[in-house]
């Protein structure tokens, strides 16, 4: 039997992976040298509060190979195949780590896969191929139906400030602060598996207007949209950003996902966003 091992990056509750039935990985984050994972040392509310009070901004890490090893091991012991599902390689270490385990066992049935997936949508794609093994799918007709939701995945950000994109290395000293200067606002997006510039505004008001009239024009008014709202200390916003979009009224219940500390670290307090597949 395929078992599917994920992490917290898909925004996929430990309550609900346990539910699903699959083996799920922390991201490691580290403050002043001292590491939790996010899993079950830290929660986001606590993270939160922990960043805006330190100076420097705290690092993250994969989880790290020696995690999966006794997982492999497990797995193979009972007779069945591993399938990892892994954040896109070219934000998260997470792909490389789980490759790394994997090299200790060469005679073993364990693939991964890098989805180019973060967020909702990578938890969508996860509970998804939850469906697809029960259904009798191969390894190799799943990773097939993952590349098609990653060609469609589209996520739409908005962020508070440019700080911690400054802080992170993203952007450069002078950009911070001509932004900081002129109260730029700025959209981001994420897709083929990593984050972009999209386009500024000059007010909070007039970026997330932009990304309700992105959001109607390119979500599909579809259940297959699998359309949803993540925030980090904004559930306000997130609010009345699902209130917006109600007249896609095809579309399933919008959830709104609390973004975990691995990507909040980058993007910072206040960040929206919204997520779906064309």
């Amino acid at each position: 039997m395929i078992k599917i091992l994920s992490d917290t990056t898909s925004t996929i509750t430990v309550d609900e992976a346990k539910k699903l039935g699959i083996y799920y990985f922390p991201q490691i984050i580290v403050f002043d040298e001292k590491s939790y994972r996010d899993d079950n040392e830290i929660t986001t509310e606590v993270f939160l509060d922990k960043l805006k009070k330190s100076a420097t901004l705290p690092k993250t890490a994969a989880p790290p190979p020696a995690l999966y090893t006794p997982i492999y091991e497990e797995i193979i012991k009972n007779g069945d195949s591993a399938l990892v599902l892994a954040p896109s390689a070219k934000v998260s270490g997470t792909y490389r780590s789980a490759i790394v385990a994997a090299q200790d066992f060469q005679d073993a049935d364990i693939t991964v896969i890098d989805t180019r997936l973060i967020g909702p949508g990578f938890g969508t794609v996860v509970r998804l191929a939850v469906d697809w093994v029960k259904q009798g799918l191969s390894v190799a007709e799943i990773a097939e139906k993952i590349e098609d939701y990653a060609n469609r995945s589209y996520i739409y950000l908005y962020v508070d400030t440019l700080e911690y994109l400054h802080k992170g290395g993203r952007i450069g000293t002078a950009k911070a602060l001509a932004g900081s200067v002129l109260q730029i606002k700025p959209i981001l997006l994420f897709r083929d598996g990593q984050i972009n510039q999209f386009e500024s505004q000059r007010t909070k008001k007039r970026a997330l207007a932009r990304i309700v009239d992105l959001v109607k024009q390119e979500c599909p008014n579809s259940p297959d949209s699998h359309l949803a709202i993540l925030e980090a200390d904004a559930m306000g916003d997130a609010l009345e950003l699902r209130s917006a979009f109600s007249s896609l009224d095809e579309v399933d219940e919008i959830s709104i996902c609390n973004l975990p500390p691995a990507i909040i670290v980058h993007a910072g307090p206040g960040v929206l966003a919204a997520s779906f597949f064309k």
